[in-house]
């Protein structure tokens, strides 16, 4: 039987809970995925995706509902608990790679690992640049990211991503941002890696192209799942 990474029960999400404007967005949303999966999220603009996966990422608190995350629920953490679970956990990659310009690649990919406190430090500088050359990187460790082109630097990002080994890695939109070419790169090195080490990873894209060659796909329409 295959592991369940994540589990969404009814999860429902409002604004402006209790005023006369209150707005419900997300509208008993049921979701699961195992590991090793890699699954495309689709869906018009507005229609909730954003939404879905600020909750699923731990970034926000769904209004009703549940969220599990290897079985266990997360409506009564604190926030300090999400964060040291997010971080463990759940890798991001997003259409702008938010790299810092002033820092090389490797210190871009090494940021996770300092700020969880608990890597050994003498693992760190290593673990980035083993992970530099995964994303085949490893010449362009010591570039700055300001001096690397649009699709080197969102490699550099994923490789980020994976610096703590997550279970789970969210991608939004991760090659909207690149041309042809560099987006087919990103997308088969996430499909490597998935493949690789058996993370799973839930991909939000309007590229149907893309969508198609993932192993399900799940559209958003309104806030709700499609059937």
């Amino acid at each position: 039987m295959a592991e369940e990474i994540l589990r969404l029960e009814g999860v429902r999400k409002s604004y402006n809970v209790g005023r006369p404007n209150e707005t419900e967005v997300l509208h008993g949303i049921d979701l699961t995925l195992e590991r090793g999966e890699f699954v495309a999220l689709i869906g018009p603009s507005g229609s909730g995706k954003s939404t879905l996966l600020n909750i699923i990422g731990l970034l926000d608190r769904p209004t009703a509902g549940n969220l599990l995350i290897h079985g266990v629920e997360t409506s009564r953490m604190s926030d300090a608990e999400l964060t040291r679970l997010r971080g463990r956990t759940i890798g991001f990659v997003f259409q702008y790679h938010l790299l810092i310009s002033a820092f090389t690649a490797l210190e871009n990919v090494m940021i996770p690992l300092v700020a969880d406190r608990t890597f050994p430090s003498r693992e760190i500088e290593a673990r980035a640049r083993a992970l530099l050359g995964e994303v085949g990187l490893a010449a362009f460790a010591n570039s700055l990211a300001t001096n690397l082109s649009g699709g080197q630097q969102q490699r550099v990002a994923v490789a980020r991503s994976l610096a703590m080994k997550p279970d789970l890695v969210l991608a939004d939109e991760p090659t909207g941002n690149l041309d042809t070419k560099s987006a087919d790169d990103v997308f088969a090195l996430l499909r490597r890696e998935n493949r690789e080490h058996g993370t799973s990873f839930l991909l939000v894209t309007h590229n149907m192209h893309l969508a198609s060659q993932c192993d399900r796909t799940i559209q958003v329409v309104d806030g709700r799942i499609a059937p």
